[in-house]
């Protein structure tokens, strides 16, 4: 199976993420989900290259500033292997468009563990809010949408 490395990014405003609720798509491995806005690196193209395109494609914005706060290794059964970069950002300016891949919400960040999250995601959100610890490593393993492992900086993490 090869390796994927995609980016992911979460766009900060007035105390809210943009948030992706993912219901567009057909055959989406994030049916019915909220998630940042990103996507797959492209042959040649940085991860950073990958996220202003990719921020640009799906939400209109260009990016002021970001940071690339964490490396995130997602393994599951008969999926493989993906390397994620997980960004945070400021947007520059641009007006919201419509996303072929769901609907852009700007979310308070206190209702975001309210929404259908994939239960790792939920750990990175909650690392992302730590303003000490500027960058982390995770491992997330899944058995089919079940969360069977964590390791955080290289340290084994209870479920």
């Amino acid at each position: 199976m090869k390796t994927e490395i995609t980016t992911l990014c979460y766009i900060e405003k007035d105390g809210c993420y943009l948030m992706l609720h993912r219901i567009s798509k057909k055959h989406d491995l994030n049916k019915d989900k909220w998630i940042g806005v990103g996507g797959h690196v492209e042959d040649g193209e940085s991860p950073e290259e990958c996220l202003v395109r990719e921020v640009m494609e799906e939400t209109g914005l260009s990016l002021e500033s970001f940071a690339f706060r964490g490396l995130v290794t997602f393994t599951q059964e008969g999926y493989g292997t993906e390397y994620m970069c997980l960004y945070t950002a400021v947007p520059c300016d641009g007006e919201i468009k419509e996303c072929d891949e769901g609907v852009l919400t700007w979310v308070p960040l206190e209702q975001i563990p309210s929404l259908n999250l994939w239960e790792g995601d939920r750990i990175f959100l909650k690392l992302l809010e730590n303003k000490e610890e500027p960058f982390f490593s995770l491992k997330l393993t899944y058995k089919g949408d079940t969360l069977t492992e964590v390791i955080k900086n290289g340290k084994l993490l209870n479920v």
